[in-house]
């Protein structure tokens, strides 16, 4: 059976990266966990994939709210429809939004197709990781302004303690 390995890189920052590798008949939705799984995300949350040309500019929707497949609707279900469906020409793209509490964007291309799978490995397989995960803070665990506060209030340093460090005002420097 083929595999599929895709680059998912997060929208904001693509040098924050994460290739996974799934197998022919793997779906939308086994492709989601893998996702959300590589990128840190625990709260399970509403999601949509989207079929993009060059310019990730969206088509076909497949949904994670949508439960099954049927002729002339708007969106796929992502539990239903296999990744490989879709899969139609090299460097494939998609684009994967995820809705917890905030709109998340990833982009996702095809980068590689190969047909030595490994009986010993588990499919989706998350194969190489690059950059930390996106921050993802929800307004009841920690507030922003918290962290930042204690953050300088450690290295808020007073005309005096500048002084006994060494450092002054004089204006050659």
């Amino acid at each position: 059976m083929p595999l599929f390995r895709f680059r998912i890189s997060w929208e904001e920052d693509d040098n924050i990266y994460r290739d996974i590798i799934l197998s022919s008949g793997q779906t939308f939705a086994v492709f989601q966990e893998a996702i959300l799984k590589g990128f840190e995300f625990t709260k399970p949350a509403p999601a949509s994939f989207f079929e993009t040309n060059e310019r990730w500019i969206t088509g076909r929707e497949i949904s994670s709210e949508v439960l099954s497949n049927k002729k002339g609707a708007p969106a796929l279900s992502s539990a239903k429809t296999p990744v490989s469906a879709l899969v139609n020409q090299p460097e494939k793209r998609f684009v994967f939004r995820y809705y917890p509490d905030k709109e998340w964007h990833f982009h996702i291309t095809l980068i590689a197709l190969s047909n030595d799978e490994n009986e010993e490995k588990s499919y989706p397989l998350l194969v190489k990781s690059e950059g930390l995960a996106p921050h993802k803070t929800s307004g009841a665990d920690v507030s922003l302004n918290e962290g930042l506060t204690d953050t300088n209030d450690q290295f808020d340093l007073s005309r005096e303690d500048m002084e006994e460090q060494g450092f002054s005002e004089d204006e050659g420097i």
